[in-house]
Formats: structure tokens, C-alpha cells, sequence
């Protein structure tokens, strides 16, 4: 790659799902970009960053190319399965060879800081070529738009938020749930009947709101955390859990 270090690779966030969310500065790199490298969780399905993208982004004079990230559990470490640390070397050298030619972009939903592949991927493009030019772009996050969606403030005054995956085991959550101010719950959708025993055992039921696909057409809201438990719920599902009692909630 030593005759194309001009070309820069830009990892840019594109908010939760609401196209008119993505920032100024997301729209001109992605109208600018000569290749779009875009990721999807279904092997047969759609990439729902790509989707974003185009409702508002035209597409048609770049090359797409979508590559495949299996939804396996990354450890604390950043271990995975192999499946998982093959797609993200499969990226990697797809992005290496395509800024050969032009301005690559990789599309994350939401924010690439938080629970995001391309932040995977970045690590392991430095690892390939560690004199690689990567610029991140930061996006809207879901839980930001879920604040806004159910008008409950994330922070106020001196209080503390914690943002965990729903997935660790009771004794971490209640430990989270019981130390601080607002947490928000990631990933809850195959663990809600256990996130629901937990909250009614800490007191917490009434103060849980839960967003389904934040920021998309079918976005749902949920107040009723054993009404949304008996639901099919999407992967994209956030629950904000706020002690301060929450006025005007939507």
C-alpha cells in the first residue's frame, strides 16, 4: 500500500435509524466517497447502516460492498469467535485494497464509540499496516435518541450514568442498578424475562421505559416492561432505567 497513504479511510457514525440524523459532516463523507464498505448482521440480509445512508446519500455512482459480521458475544479482552475475527480481517483487507482506487467509508450505526464494529475493524487495520490513516466520525447514539424519543434526561446535576449490556449476570446488574443514577440497559432483547425479575426485585419496574428500534418508522416504546418482555422484540431494543421520577414521559 506504500503508493496510496493520500487516500484516507473514514469510519462515520450515522445515528440510530432516523436518516435526518446523521450529522453535516457524515452526509459530505459519504457523498464524497468513492466506495462504501457497510456492514450487515444477517449473512442474507440487508445492511441496515447502508439503508440509512441511501435514503438520503445517492448511491449510485459508488461501489458498495457488504460484508457480513456474525452477532457472537466479544469478550472484555476483545476475544471472539473465529467467525467474528474472520469477517473483521475480511473488512479490513477489502478497505486496504479499495483505498487503492478512492475515498473509502465504513458506516456504523449510531456512534462508532460505543458497541460498534467499526472500532473492531479500525483495530484491526492497524494491526495490517499500522501507518494507515483512520479518521472517526462520531454519530448520534440510540440512547441519546431514546432520551429525546421518551423525554427522560439521561444526566442531571451531579448524577451518574452507567451504560451496560443486559447480558451480564444478576449480581453485576444489580450491583450497576443499585450504584447509580440513570443506567442504560444494551442488548436486551433475548434476556428480558430475567432483566424484568430483576428490576421488580430492586424496585425499579416503574422507573424503566424500553425502545424498540429507536429512530426508525417502526420505532415502539414501551412503559410496561412485562408487556414488552411477551414481545417479540428486535435486536435494536434500549431500556433507560431513571430513579429520579421522570415527568412528561411519552
Amino acid at each position: 500500500m506504500s503508493g496510496n497513504t493520500h487516500n484516507d479511510l473514514y469510519i462515520v457514525g450515522v445515528g440510530p435509524g432516523d436518516p435526518e440524523l446523521m450529522t453535516v459532516k457524515a452526509m459530505r463523507l459519504l457523498t464524497d466517497a468513492d466506495t462504501l464498505v457497510v456492514p450487515k448482521g444477517r449473512e442474507n440480509g440487508e445492511s441496515t447502516a447502508l439503508n440509512i445512508v441511501k435514503s438520503l446519500v445517492p448511491i449510485e455512482d459508488k461501489e458498495i460492498v457488504e460484508i457480513y459480521f456474525p452477532m457472537h458475544k466479544i469478550y472484555k479482552n476483545g476475544t471472539t469467535s473465529d467467525e467474528v475475527t474472520l469477517a473483521w480481517k475480511q473488512a479490513a483487507t477489502t478497505i486496504l485494497e479499495k483505498m487503492s482506487s478512492g475515498k473509502v467509508v465504513f458506516p456504523t450505526l449510531g456512534d462508532p464509540s460505543l458497541y460498534s464494529t467499526g472500532f473492531y475493524v479500525h483495530a484491526t487495520l492497524l494491526e495490517i499496516h499500522p501507518d494507515i490513516q483512520i479518521k472517526i466520525i462520531p454519530g448520534i447514539t440510540a440512547m441519546a435518541n431514546c432520551s429525546a424519543a421518551t423525554a427522560t434526561p439521561l444526566c442531571l446535576g451531579g448524577e451518574l450514568l452507567s451504560v451496560v449490556p443486559a447480558t451480564f449476570n444478576d449480581e453485576r446488574l444489580a450491583q450497576v442498578l443499585e450504584t447509580f443514577d440513570t443506567i442504560v440497559l444494551m442488548k436486551v432483547y433475548r434476556v428480558m424475562d430475567r432483566i424484568v425479575g430483576l428490576l421488580e426485585r430492586l424496585g425499579l419496574l416503574g422507573s424503566a421505559v424500553l425502545v424498540e428500534k429507536s429512530g426508525q418508522p417502526d420505532e415502539r416504546i414501551f412503559t410496561d416492561m412485562r408487556q414488552a418482555a411477551r414481545e417479540d422484540l428486535h435486536y435494536f431494543s434500549t431500556i433507560i432505567v431513571r430513579k429520579e421520577k421522570m415527568v412528561n414521559r411519552q
